[in-house]
C-alpha cells in the first residue's frame, strides 16, 4: 500500500506562482510513475505532470508545458509541482498520483486532493 498526502494549494490570483507537495509513505519502493492529476468541476480527471521512476523521465499536459514543473526528492519520498504563471483555467482539485506495475497489472494509488482556486 502506498498514502499519499498533498498540500500546498490554495487561492491565488492570475499570474502567480503555487507550489504543491505530495508525501509518500508505505511501500514505496516500487511506484513506477509519481506525478499529478487534476479534477475541474463538471470536467472528467486529467493529467497534469507525472515523472518516472527511473530516468526521471517528466510527461506534461500541453496545457501546462512551460508553466509547470515537476519535480522529485527521493530521499524525502516527495514529489514536487511548480505553478507558475497560473491562469483561471487551471482551477480545480489537483490529486497525487503515485502507479505501480507488478507481473502485468497496474495498480494506483491516489491522495486526498487539494484544492487551487486561480481568480482573474
Amino acid at each position: 500500500q502506498v498514502q499519499l498526502v498533498e498540500s500546498g494549494g490554495g487561492l491565488v490570483q492570475a499570474g502567480s506562482s503555487l507550489r504543491l507537495s505530495c508525501a509518500a509513505s508505505g511501500s514505496t519502493f516500487s511506484i513506477n510513475v509519481i506525478g499529478w492529476f487534476r479534477q475541474a468541476p463538471g470536467k472528467q480527471r486529467e493529467l497534469v505532470a507525472v515523472i518516472s521512476n527511473q530516468g526521471g523521465i517528466a510527461t506534461y499536459a500541453d496545457s501546462v508545458k512551460g508553466r509547470f514543473t515537476i519535480s522529485r526528492d527521493n530521499a524525502k519520498s516527495t514529489v514536487y509541482l511548480q505553478m507558475n504563471s497560473l491562469k483561471p483555467e487551471d482551477t480545480a482539485v489537483y490529486y497525487c498520483n503515485a502507479k505501480k506495475i507488478l507481473g502485468g497489472a497496474s495498480y494506483d494509488y491516489w491522495g486526498q486532493g487539494t484544492q487551487v482556486t486561480v481568480s482573474s
